[in-house]
């Protein structure tokens, strides 16, 4: 029997790799007051976005787009965390507009993946009602 390799996958998820390696390296560098507080609660939501992205590539239309709307959501906590971490001096300037840049980009993607899939799939296959 030939094994079967796994989907390909999406750019969004390697892009979060690669951000996520990047927050690893700052977070490493985070206050030691702070890593444990808002670092592990920035951990916590890049963890989580990571995870639903993985979960959405195994998932069928219909319920993908439920998955990727949380991961959007997961998104937008680490960007919001993240700025307070960096109005609070916690990481450096130029670190932290390199890593927001990646994240802009992958809600644009993760963005454009949902609206994909929303043209694709009917709205009561969604759970929408008109």
């Amino acid at each position: 029997m030939v094994p079967v390799p796994p989907p390909a996958a999406p750019s969004a998820l390697l892009k979060t790799k690669t951000a996520y390696s990047f927050w690893f390296k700052i977070y490493n560098d985070f206050p030691k007051a702070h890593r444990y507080t808002l670092g592990g609660k920035i951990e916590d939501y890049f963890l989580g976005l990571l995870e639903n992205i993985f979960i959405s590539i195994y998932l069928p239309p219909e319920t993908k787009i439920s998955r990727l709307v949380i991961a959007i959501s997961k998104l937008d906590g680490v960007k919001f965390f993240l700025q307070i971490a960096w109005e609070n001096k916690c990481m450096q300037d130029n670190k932290y507009t390199t890593l927001s840049s990646q994240l802009d980009e992958i809600g644009r993607m993760l963005g454009g993946w949902k609206r994909g899939l929303e043209k694709k799939t009917p709205p009561q296959s969604r759970g929408e009602t008109f």
